[in-house]
């Protein structure tokens, strides 16, 4: 009896029922699907976004006036020359000299250009003991951290010959080049250690070698075939290497966790007494089922960075869509064939120091022993996590944003960050000074170059600025570019002030008095104002997009008004709490010495809506899962407390297992150099660590328990919505006596499921 089929009426278990019975062509398909994707993107090449359109307000507007203009500017440098002691000054002998090997040096590797003495161009400190001798580099200046390393190594040799002076070289290509390198080995350093952690702890989770490199398996292809489609959507919406590296990390997360919750069912209903076709037919109607809704569910939650108008949020949101994308589709389509190749072989390299782990009916005994405190009083536990989540999330209101400097980014024990503190020491300003790209009809014409000169005048007499202003004309395109170094520096609160006094107070007075004059402000310090205005900007509708359509797919999918609500409320509950993490330990520095993160004090400013994103739609995996466990059972007939009990208890293996995988590699990205990437990591552990445990663990079965029947509750006038409801629930294994069989209900009939 217990092996009898049924009729599956789902999508999930209809795909799952086509690759069993043709388990060869499903495979087949799956590889070509991939060797193809691959192929094709390779073939396509990845178009990247452009500068320009990374950037928002005046800075990109500063950026299409040059692109439009065609002036390719040049990755500018520039090499310290500075007295160890203080004892020397820049007009001795000595201090000339190695000053002009720096010019003939770098001059000599014929990779720079326009090599300028400070002599010359008065970039002398006020205190005489540090100059500057200022270069551009050859090429394109997107490429041109590619290039300097010839230069560096030129700058190095002088400094062997002039042991009493400090020579360092800093600007836009070494910087390029440091972040490149530390970007990159972070990276190598992730994805290597990704994969072994994650298959380390499948292992354990099913001690059997062959049931642990599926999910793996499935991860690492979907990941690939991604990589081949980004190629292709590139030419329609450019991509980045931010947008491939936040696919890695979601593409990994979901193909684990999607293929872990199949597999896990699959071995759960063989070990129950069912046969291996009917144990893969029921792991379709019900994991599969779940798998769908989760999928769908995050690729909207991802959706929701095409809305913030930023180009490189929109790549990384169309990216980590298009790998949850595929690794959905193959998790219900190539999984239920090679299970159904595999058949007992699946339990093949078992792990003799390993208890074979098969059912998972039993449930958890740790799980179970909370479940029965938690739902002896759900009042208090709900009252106590509740308590305890908000005041995680405390100090979240206080959350202040960022563009990370580049001493915040890596620390002080880079040299390079060591010479741009310095350069800043003697330059106020002068390693991140504002650009006023400034086009007009006629730039040669009088009334320009008087008001020209007056910006130059004002911005110093502000106090926006302690100079030298800079002014470089481009008169064939009637262009120029003047160069303020900022008051406050590398103080971003400080040279944000300076930067709105330029813009709201001397430049209305000068160049705004010029009909036809556009003169938008740019640079480090007004693209991060720029982006944080975006930001804030897109987030009403992004976040209003995400819980809006989360909201609706729960309310077809479970078709139950009171779990759409606690869905959306618990995952926001859970994404606050991370970011209370986040702000406690980044910005107020408590337990940054864990994390290597003393002195950032302040969140990199596009985390917060990333993280809003990738959490509210990871996090539906564990939600759909547990609930659509919890409803199943209350389907088969018991009451909602025990159906809640025989819900989480059941999935509590799976869901671990998931949490502390994704945990795991979320964690290793807390280890990397890059400030940002640490926040990142702590950010995305955090969370998920709280939604699998205070959130699923308590909280959802304390709040479902209150409710009782109420949970199911979906006004009449709501019926005829469309019915995404679970696949028929599966048979019992046996035929033991049951209180009561369920039965489909009659027309008009109100259910409480």
């Amino acid at each position: 009896m217990g092996n009898r089929g049924t009729r599956a009426r789902g999508i999930a278990a209809r795909a799952g029922g086509w690759s069993a019975r043709h388990r060869w062509a499903a495979v087949g398909i799956w590889v070509l699907f991939v060797v193809v994707a691959m192929g094709l993107g390779s073939a396509a090449g990845r178009v990247d976004v452009k500068e320009s359109d990374q950037l928002s307000g005046e800075t990109h507007t500063a950026a299409k006036i040059i692109e439009d203009a065609g002036i390719k500017e040049p990755a500018s440098e520039s090499v310290l020359v500075q007295s160890r002691d203080g004892s020397a000054r820049a007009r001795d002998a000595a201090f000339r000299s190695a000053v002009a090997d720096v010019v003939e040096a770098v001059g000599a590797t014929g990779r720079v250009t326009d090599v300028k003495s400070p002599y010359d161009t008065g970039t002398v400190s006020k205190d005489g003991r540090s100059v500057l001798v200022q270069f551009d580099v050859r090429g394109e200046a997107e490429s041109a951290g590619d290039r300097i390393e010839p230069v560096l190594r030129a700058v190095e040799g002088v400094q062997k010959d002039h042991a009493a002076l400090r020579i360092e070289e800093i600007g836009g290509a070494s910087m390029q080049k440091q972040y490149a390198d530390a970007f990159g080995d972070d990276f190598q350093q992730a994805e290597l250690s990704a994969v072994p952690v994650a298959l380390g702890i499948l292992l354990i989770a099913f001690g059997a070698l062959v049931a642990a490199l599926l999910p793996v398996a499935l991860a690492i292809t979907a990941i690939v075939a991604t990589m081949g489609l980004m190629g292709l959507v590139s030419h329609l919406q450019p991509m980045s290497d931010t947008a491939n590296s936040v696919m890695l990390l979601v593409g990994m997360a979901v193909g684990v966790d999607y293929c872990l919750f199949y597999l896990r069912r699959e071995r759960e209903e063989r070990a129950a007494g069912r046969d291996a076709a009917t144990a893969l037919r029921v792991a379709a109607a019900t994991s599969g089922r779940a798998i769908v809704v989760s999928g769908v569910t995050v690729c909207v939650a991802m959706a929701g960075m095409l809305f913030t108008g930023i180009a490189e949020f929109e790549a990384m949101g169309l990216a980590s869509l298009i790998v949850v994308a595929v690794a959905m589709v193959g998790s219900v389509t190539v999984l239920p064939a090679l299970l159904s190749l595999l058949g007992e072989r699946v339990e093949k390299g078992r792990l003799p120091f390993l208890r074979r782990r098969t059912s998972g009916s039993q449930g958890s005994r740790f799980w179970t022993a909370v479940l029965r405190r938690v739902l002896a009083r759900p009042v208090v536990s709900v009252v106590v996590a509740t308590g305890a989540l908000l005041a995680v999330a405390a100090p979240a209101l206080g959350m202040k944003t960022s563009q990370l400097t580049l001493d915040q980014e890596f620390g002080d024990s880079l040299p390079i960050v060591q010479t741009y503190n310095r350069v800043n020491d003697a330059f106020p300003g002068g390693s991140e000074p504002a650009q006023v790209i400034v086009e007009a009809k006629d730039i040669k014409a009088p009334e320009v170059r008087s008001a020209l000169a007056a910006f130059k005048e004002r911005a110093v007499s502000s106090g926006a600025s302690q100079g030298p202003v800079d002014v470089k004309l481009y008169e064939d395109r009637n262009i120029a570019f003047v160069s303020v170094p900022l008051v406050g520096g590398s103080d971003f609160d400080r040279a944000g002030d300076s930067l709105k006094k330029l813009r709201d107070e001397v430049r209305p007075a000068t160049l705004g008095k010029v009909e036809g004059v556009r003169a938008p402000i740019t640079g480090q310090v007004a693209g991060s104002v720029d982006f944080n205005d975006q930001l804030i900007g897109s987030v009403v509708p992004v976040f209003a997009f995400v819980v809006v359509f989360a909201f609706l797919l729960m309310l077809l999918s479970f078709r139950s008004l009171t779990v759409a609500i606690t869905s959306i409320l618990l995952n926001l509950l859970s994404v606050g709490a991370a970011y209370g993490i986040l702000v406690a330990v980044f910005q107020h520095g408590w337990g940054a010495s864990l994390v290597g993160a003393e002195g950032v004090g302040a969140i990199v400013t596009w985390l917060p809506l990333f993280l809003f994103v990738i959490l509210f739609g990871l996090s539906m995996d564990y939600h759909v899962f547990v609930v659509s466990r919890i409803r199943e059972a209350r389907l088969r007939g018991r009451s909602t407390k025990d159906a809640i009990q025989h819900g989480v208890v059941t999935t509590a293996g799976v869901v671990t297992s998931a949490a502390v995988i994704m945990v795991a590699v979320f964690a290793i990205f807390g280890t990397l150099s890059m400030q940002s990437m640490k926040q990142m990591g702590v950010g995305l552990a955090a969370a998920v660590l709280i939604d699998a445990t205070v959130i699923r663990g308590v909280l959802l079965p304390a709040v479902m328990s209150l409710l009782g029947e109420r949970n199911w509750y979906l006004p009449r006038w709501l019926h005829r919505l469309p019915d995404l409801t679970h696949d028929e629930a599966p048979p019992a294994a046996v035929a033991p006596p049951a209180p009561r069989e369920p039965r489909e209900p009659r027309e008009g009939e109100r259910l409480g499921v």
